[in-house]
């Protein structure tokens, strides 16, 4: 059943629900948050198109959230980069790219405990953006010139020691669009539905390590899960069947999301989001959804097998709960889902992993901890959601209801939680990504990017090739921007090897990783890149010229190449903008050319300039936003 208008009636109820998705600080107002002191050492310096702020961490935060005022008196209002979500940035440097250059502004940071609540401000320090650099924009294409020296430098020092694991948080899952599409064999854009989303799925595997699926509504009626037929409740998991089969013949897993309630069992069935008209109602009778959850547990377990469900799924009851447009019940309802759900679930087998809230914008953790601590409930991971932003640093909030060590998912995250946001399509995408998934390096057990294909249907079919849409991939599975930042960052090898940057710009705009594989090849990734999506079109004053030393071993040598994603380079949105002539889709001439076009691109390799001491030194143009990976081979 869809949502009654259809996908426009749908898309309107939802941009007039969702409003903002809970922001810490967003009025202004600071204090609020008990215990935790403000920090201390704020330090602003002006940079080329920007401010970069630091300052000391406080114990127990889970991040920070960063203001300005006009003078030093106030007001002082968070800094609001655009995202669309929570603002609060798990931890300094913070480049403000949002000034003008010259006009001063005044800075005040104050620490985040949990994601809804800020606590008191630091002292304000003062700074301006320095001026317009001369020249105009680089062309990434040019040798590195004395003019383009003068707009910054970035140094970046790879060592060769200290080898430890690089962590691979997009590995263990992604998401997409509810499963039962897979079955689909309609169209959009002339693509059967089913078929290539199964591709998309593929892809994700093979060629970025992804190894389990998120996704919303198996509990939904068009699998035909549950209905009640002369009083009684009637499971059929048939439909599941088919859909989890074809997951792993893929080779994927599932992350079993509780969600949404079947029509039979909801109390309030005419609650509903999304043109698919997923039910956001609690269940009329707790002991029949107790029995449905533990049915379902029990069905996966005897047809997959103890080794495989326990060892390698997962369930999570809901999906953020803490907005209206989701839930239609209340907090407390909600606690009472969960420990139903985890309950019903654990009486199946102990092995069954379980976990929530699955909030927006980090909400309700601190909240269903406190809960958990009096009822009881298992908790093996907690999980939540944020957008716009690198996900806060949940483990104080955790250790502080004694869990130190709950794993942390964030089982949603992405540059925008809007739909048809055209942020999603561009090159400050591949940026953003880059930046959460090193900002989450070691601590969090997961991070998912919210999805993996454009053939997503919440607020109606993609209407068009480029649209906004959340996925990696387009319909047609070309390969977005941020697709392959992300396969550059999946192409480092195991061993993290030590980066340094320094110059104007490091650590807030310009940041790198670097790894070495077994046989020797390092790998470099670098990229520039701010939160601020005012800039998502990029600018002059934060382009940026890196200068790359690399300890090697004296007297060896290497084959170097450059990749880049960039406006011009592995970029297929202009392509498709110069051929379209105002079509909405390709015809299978154009779909064929794209998919020629659709290529991560080299550029000519820097030259390799020898230093003492095993010392290679490279120099190359950065844009903003822009992404490059340096390849050494032996």
């Amino acid at each position: 059943m869809r949502a009654p208008g259809g996908p426009a009636a749908a898309r309107a109820d939802w941009e007039r629900r969702i409003g903002r998705r809970g922001v810490p600080g967003r009025e202004g107002r600071a204090g609020a948050a008990g215990g935790l002191p403000p920090p201390s050492g704020l330090r602003a310096e002006p940079g080329l198109g920007h401010v970069m702020l630091d300052w000391d961490p406080v114990p127990g935060a889970a991040g920070y959230l960063v203001y300005q005022a006009g003078n030093a008196d106030g007001p002082f209002r968070p800094l609001d980069h655009g995202g669309g979500d929570v603002l609060a940035v798990p931890a300094g440097p913070y480049a403000d790219t949002s000034g003008q250059a010259g006009r001063v502004r005044y800075y005040a940071v104050a620490a985040v405990p949990d994601g809804s609540s800020a606590g008191p401000l630091s002292d304000p320090v003062a700074a301006a953006p320095a001026g317009t650099a001369p020249g105009g924009p680089m062309d990434v294409t040019e040798a590195t010139g004395a003019a383009e020296a003068a707009k910054a430098t970035v140094r970046i020092d790879v060592g060769r020691s200290a080898d430890v694991e690089l962590a691979r948080p997009w590995e263990p899952m992604i998401g997409s669009e509810r499963l039962s599409c897979l079955l689909r064999r309609d169209r959009t854009g002339g693509r059967v539905i089913g078929a290539e989303l199964r591709e998309a799925l593929r892809i994700a595997r093979d060629e970025l390590g992804v190894r389990a699926v998120r996704a919303h509504g198996i509990l939904c009626d068009d699998l035909g899960v549950y209905a009640e037929a002369g009083g009684r409740a009637v499971h059929d998991f048939s439909g599941v069947d088919r859909v989890y089969d074809g997951l792993l013949e893929a080779g994927l897993r599932p992350v079993v999301e509780l969600s949404f309630m079947p029509r039979d069992l909801a109390r309030d069935p005419g609650k509903t989001v999304f043109a698919w008209a997923g039910i956001i109602s609690p269940p009329r009778d707790w002991d029949r959804w107790a029995d449905l959850v533990r049915g379902l547990a029990a069905h996966l377990l005897e047809r997959y097998g103890e080794a495989e469900v326990t060892g390698r799924w997962a369930f999570e009851v809901w999906n953020e709960p803490n907005l209206d447009v989701f839930w239609s019940g209340t907090r407390e309802e909600y606690f009472r889902l969960y420990d139903c759900s985890a309950r019903a679930i654990k009486s199946v087998h102990p092995g069954l992993r379980v976990g929530g809230p699955a909030s927006a914008a980090a909400g309700w953790t601190a909240e269903l901890l406190a809960h958990l601590r009096a009822s009881g409930a298992p908790l093996d991971y907690a999980s939540t959601h944020t957008y716009g932003n690198a996900p806060l640093d949940l483990r104080p909030t955790l250790a502080g209801y004694g869990r130190g060590g709950t794993p942390i998912w964030w089982t949603e995250w992405g540059p925008t939680p809007s739909h048809f946001n055209r942020v999603g399509d561009t090159v400050f995408a591949a940026a953003f990504l880059l930046r959460g998934m090193a900002s989450v390096l070691d601590r969090v057990g997961a991070l998912a990017h919210w999805v993996a294909s454009d053939h997503f249907e919440e607020l109606g079919a993609p209407p068009e090739l480029f649209h906004g849409g959340f996925g990696l991939l387009s319909v047609g599975n070309l390969r977005k921007p941020r697709y392959w930042a992300l396969a550059l960052l999946a192409r480092l090898g195991p061993h993290r090897l030590p980066v340094r940057i320094g110059g104007d710009g490091a650590g807030g705009l310009v940041q790198a990783l670097a790894a070495r594989h077994d046989d020797g090849r390092v790998g470099i990734l670098a990229w520039n890149g701010t939160l601020d999506q005012g800039k998502i079109d990029g600018d002059p004053d934060l382009d940026r010229q890196v200068r790359l030393r690399v300890q090697v071993a004296p007297g060896s040598s290497y084959t170097v190449s450059h990749f880049r994603v960039d406006a011009g380079h592995s970029n297929i949105v202009p392509a498709w903008e110069r051929m379209s002539r105002g079509a909405s889709w390709p015809s299978e001439e154009q779909w064929t050319a794209l998919g020629e076009l659709n290529t991560l691109d080299e550029l000519v390799p820097p030259e390799a300039h020898a230093a003492s001491g095993g010392i290679l030194e490279f120099a190359f143009a950065l844009p903003m936003p822009g992404v490059s990976y340096l390849e050494l081979v032996p």
